[in-house]
């Protein structure tokens, strides 16, 4: 095995830019201390860097996640840290891995295993020291490529070349890959999106539909962290614009109701969604006049934050009382009673959903970005104390209607209205 594990690496010690790169991660991070943590445990201890990394490093893309495999158990992992005293916790140690932290890094190590029995879901699996064994479980061979310190490749399923290519390929048998855990279906559309230079392969067009049941055995947890990588991906809209992949998308997400927005966006809504956030994302896909929202809330249990977000921005749009004019008063009282996120959500999802651009509401967002909500100057206590209103229901009542006019007047009282309220 050292011999074929040689052969590889010395065939791959010309990619010279690539090696650059690794060492700029070096220099750039605390990797070495990773490194060296776990080689100076025992003689067999070994550590390379693997998947997204990896694949990012080859194709020249910014590297925010370090992932590495090591070919020793995880009980012998943690020992590594603790003896050079790097701080660790388990995120996974059912499936191996153990995420370290040297200041503001992050490394996550996963030791070398194999699927023993998956059940498109689950799987059950065992430590293994044999590197093409866990090679052999990845998803696709752009995810299968491992390297040194040094950046020089091992990579049994030629990944690298399927990269440069943009082939997405999966690791063996496709319909095998995809039973074994079905969000795979997922993963491939958003590496699809991400590097592919070419159409569907017909055969895996064909493997894809007829497992797309099984997405239904999946979480509502790894379905929606699955598309909030897809929109962090940044590759949504390429996605809707793949008839395959959009036929796909539709079928997983059923509550997408207005999926098709993706497909007219205007310029400007498709240089600008990904500087957005993923709540409004949502609000563009799910929202409509039926509770198809609320369906969505719960299947997907988003947060009470989140919801209360989007359903802001139903209320405005989707409700059966009159449209409220887009004026600077109205705008004002928007900010007054929803605050700045509330306000922002409202005009970008007019901006998004128009056909044609309007640049006056970005001009509005970013007025209203440099702003601070409103303030009533007048307190109750202020009643009590400088104009003799009695404690109690009064107090209130007066607040409330000096409110109100104050609000109705560009959040501006004259000492005329206000004494008209207190006397009365």
């Amino acid at each position: 095995m050292l011999n074929i594990l040689n052969k590889i690496f010395s065939s791959t010690n010309n990619l010279n830019s690539i090696n650059h790169r690794f060492l700029k991660l070096r220099r750039d991070t605390n990797i070495e201390k990773i490194f060296d943590a776990i080689e100076s445990y025992s003689e067999e201890a070994e550590i390379r860097y693997v998947g997204g990394c990896v694949r990012k490093i080859i194709n020249k893309e910014k590297v925010d996640d370090i992932d590495l495999a090591t070919n020793i158990e995880p009980r012998k992992v943690k020992e590594a840290l603790e003896n050079k005293n790097i701080n660790y916790f388990e995120t996974g140690i059912e499936h191996g891995t153990i995420t370290a932290l040297i200041e503001n890094d992050k490394f996550e190590i996963t030791s070398l295993r194999s699927d023993i029995k998956t059940d498109g879901r689950h799987a059950e699996i065992e430590f293994t020291t044999d590197w093409i064994k866990d090679a052999e479980r990845r998803d696709f061979t752009i995810n299968s490529i491992y390297a040194d310190i040094n950046g020089n490749l091992f990579d049994p399923f030629n990944g690298k070349k399927d990269l440069e290519d943009g082939l997405i390929k999966f690791v063996g048998e496709p319909e095998k890959r995809i039973k074994e855990d079905y969000l795979r279906i997922l993963r491939y559309f958003r590496f699809f999106a991400l590097y592919s230079k070419k159409d569907h392969h017909a055969e895996t067009k064909k493997i894809i539909k007829k497992n797309i049941v099984g997405i239904k055995e999946l979480s509502s947890e790894r379905l929606l962290d699955e598309l909030k990588k897809i929109f962090k991906s940044n590759c949504f809209i390429k996605l809707c614009k793949v008839e395959f992949s959009y036929e796909i998308i539709c079928a997983v997400f059923p509550e997408f109701k207005r999926i098709e927005l993706f497909k007219k966006f205007n310029d400007y809504a498709k240089n600008n969604l990904y500087s957005l956030d993923f709540a409004f994302f949502l609000s563009l896909l799910i929202l409509d006049n039926t509770d198809n929202s609320d369906y969505f809330f719960y299947k997907f249990n988003i947060s009470k934050k989140n919801q209360k977000r989007i359903e802001l921005i139903k209320e405005f749009y989707f409700s059966k009382k009159l449209p409220i004019k887009m004026n600077s008063q109205n705008l004002w009282k928007i900010f007054y009673f929803n605050g700045k996120e509330g306000l922002i959500d409202i005009l970008n999802y007019k901006i998004f959903t128009s056909k044609k651009f309007d640049k006056n509401l970005v001009n509005q967002i970013n007025y209203f970005k440099n702003k601070e909500k409103p303030k009533l100057s007048i307190t109750g206590g202020d009643l009590i104390k400088d104009f003799g209103i009695p404690e109690g229901e009064m107090v209130g009542k007066k607040l409330k209607e000096i409110e109100n006019i104050w609000i109705n007047n560009n959040f501006k009282i004259s000492d005329k209205n206000l004494k008209k309220i207190l006397e009365n």
